[in-house]
């Protein structure tokens, strides 16, 4: 892990400048990455436009908004907007607004497609999971982080702690009993009520935090 210092505050970065924690984010963090991108005059009215509404979107939809989106919001043609952010859409406005590829799989023009939540390599190749005809893993033992985050993007769910505490419950629960556990259990064992677990999971307990923990359907023999 690298850091980023600006005016006296420091900030943690992957190897591609990337916040690590994207609430960690200021304007402070987007006024020194712009001076580290070489954006000439700082930034303007225009791009202050741009990142606070990638941000604004992000916080209410749990996504990055596509590059025709932002355009449309901001009155931009992509031209503008290349212009504006000349590293890219990816490698500049949003990462000046402290996302990255790992919270969307982005359209943007001109770059590579990033592969989430971290590029693959010749030592290490993509990892393939077997699921069933209606969606859940065959096998709960593939299941790692890594595919819960994807099956979540699926369902446009922002994965937070508290997702993952109720993801991580579910998985130790059925490794004791070798049952799933059922919706009242695990607002028992989270100390939640169904209304919360609902909001967290608005596609269903079943087809939602049941399919991301890597559980067999409570509809299948198992």
């Amino acid at each position: 892990m690298a850091t980023f210092t600006y005016r006296d505050k420091t900030y943690d970065i992957d190897d591609r400048n990337f916040l690590t924690d994207r609430d960690a984010w200021d304007d402070n963090f987007a006024e020194g990455m712009a001076r580290k991108l070489n954006m000439a005059g700082g930034l303007t009215t225009d791009h202050w436009k741009v990142i606070h509404f990638i941000r604004k979107t992000f916080t209410e939809t749990g996504e990055t908004p596509l590059v025709y989106q932002v355009c449309k919001a901001c009155g931009l043609t992509s031209k503008t907007l290349k212009n504006l952010f000349p590293t890219g859409y990816l490698r500049g406005a949003c990462l000046l607004a402290g996302l990255s590829y790992q919270d969307r799989l982005i359209n943007y023009y001109g770059e590579a497609a990033p592969k989430a939540p971290a590029p693959a390599s010749k030592e290490t190749p993509v990892k393939t999971y077997r699921i069933n005809v209606i969606g859940f893993l065959v096998d709960p033992g593939e299941w790692d982080e890594d595919y819960a985050w994807h099956r979540a993007q699926e369902m446009h769910i922002r994965l937070s702690d508290a997702h993952w505490r109720i993801i991580h419950s579910m998985r130790e629960s059925y490794k004791k009993t070798g049952l799933v556990p059922t919706i009242f259990e695990v607002c028992e064992n989270n100390g939640i009520e169904i209304i919360e677990l609902e909001h967290l999971f608005p596609s269903g307990y079943h087809r939602g935090a049941n399919k991301i923990a890597g559980l067999p359907s409570i509809f299948q023999k198992i």
